[in-house]
């Protein structure tokens, strides 16, 4: 039987990157589809999740070390590098993001946000700057002036936009946010064994 997972996804987020490497690594062998749903995080933050602003603010300070820690043992086990914090954290998405649905469209949305992440996660470069958008673009097979005129689009901003809503509607409130055969919500990276575990029986 074939199954569905659904993943809305934010790249600025280290967490997501490590869910969106795991789910692919976990489900190569499976008859699994994987749809990818870009959202604007902050914007759920915004919405439903506003703690996670007032965390930022007054970290408790064992709990973020054990997080870094946590991140890294992650990032080890996963097989990707992330600095973190970056030196623009947070960042502004929202270009990267509509980039993302306009690689949904291409059929290129893989190899398109695998770049996005390890430029942010890896090599520290800020997302939000055209300058670093468009070598991505351009790898995955845009022109430069196609991606930008794609992202400017009213309907890719409306994409993005209607995920992010469609994302809190469904109980999300941050990314990654999973779904399993339409009802089954799942969230975070650790959770993907859960998934699978549940998909197993």
């Amino acid at each position: 039987m074939s199954h569905r997972i659904e993943c809305y996804f934010d790249c600025s987020s280290p967490w997501t990157w490590l869910a969106f490497e795991y789910l692919q690594q976990r489900t190569r062998d499976l008859d699994v589809t994987i749809e990818w749903k870009p959202i604007l995080v902050g914007g759920i933050f915004n919405t439903v999740n506003p703690s996670v602003y007032q965390s930022r603010e007054t970290p408790v300070p064992l709990k973020a070390a054990y997080m870094r820690k946590d991140l890294q043992d992650w990032a080890r086990h996963v097989g990707v590098t992330i600095h973190f914090p970056p030196p623009v954290f947070p960042v502004n998405s929202v270009k990267a993001m509509r980039g993302a649905w306009l690689a949904v469209e291409a059929g290129c949305l893989v190899p398109y946000a695998r770049e996005v992440f390890r430029r942010y996660w890896t090599e520290l470069a800020d997302i939000s700057q055209d300058e670093v958008l468009a070598p991505i673009a351009e790898g995955v097979g845009f022109t430069r002036e196609a991606f930008f005129a794609g992202i400017a689009r009213q309907d890719i901003k409306d994409r993005l936009r209607l995920a992010t809503e469609e994302c809190v509607a469904r109980g999300g409130f941050g990314s990654p946010t999973l779904f399993l055969d339409g009802e089954d919500m799942y969230f975070g990276n650790d959770r993907i064994d859960l998934m699978l575990a549940r998909l197993a029986r």
